[in-house]
């Protein structure tokens, strides 16, 4: 059975092939951008299955927000328009924290979405990082807080589409947005100590 098999597998390429009987060889994938940690399939998997948490922005960034805050109250503080929802139900009705969680997810799905442009990617995101320094008592490693509330709304949104390996590249994808957030907001705090 497994000599058929290779014969007509042997037929067909040799039918598709060049009238020389070499087949062309395959186009090698685009090289993607040395700074951005992802190959080019994992970066066109992002990239396409992000389409479904795109389509629903609010949603999934109001589940973040209130996964955030399940596991970090004490950042509610920092948040002087909803920082006294303290109920999961307050939060998931309040128009003030779905505002934010619909900016912060847009932010989330600028930078997604430019992935194929390292340097739109890196400017982007270093301003947002750099805006945070203006936000009283904001640490760097907060950042590193929204981690885990990402991972799991987008695990929520994109429900049966979450394989094991979509989620490895979203880790990778949102390791790499924070890193460059914070090395926004660190360009950003070295620059004020100089003024």
């Amino acid at each position: 059975m497994g000599c058929e098999l290779s014969k007509l597998a042997g037929t067909k390429s040799r039918n598709q092939a060049g009238n020389d009987g070499s087949s062309p060889p395959p186009p090698p994938p685009a090289a993607t951008d040395p700074r951005l940690p992802l190959t080019a399939r994992q970066k066109f998997t992002v990239i396409a299955s992000w389409k479904a948490v795109s389509r629903a922005l609010e949603p999934t960034g109001i589940y973040m927000f209130i996964r955030l805050f399940e596991e970090n109250a004490e950042l509610l503080n920092m948040f002087t328009k909803f920082r006294e929802l303290k109920t999961k139900e307050q939060q998931s009705t309040s128009m003030e924290l779905a505002e934010h969680a619909k900016t912060v997810m847009s932010t989330l799905d600028e930078g997604i979405k430019s992935l194929d442009d390292m340097d739109a990617f890196l400017t982007y995101l270093h301003e947002v990082g750099a805006s945070h320094t203006k936000i009283p008592g904001f640490n760097r490693q907060y950042f590193w807080k929204i981690e885990k509330p990402f991972l799991d709304a987008v695990e929520r949104t994109l429900e049966d589409r979450y394989s094991e390996n979509v989620e490895n590249i979203y880790k990778l994808t949102i390791k790499f947005i924070i890193e460059t957030l914070i090395d926004g907001f660190d360009k950003a705090q070295s620059e004020k100590a100089k003024s």
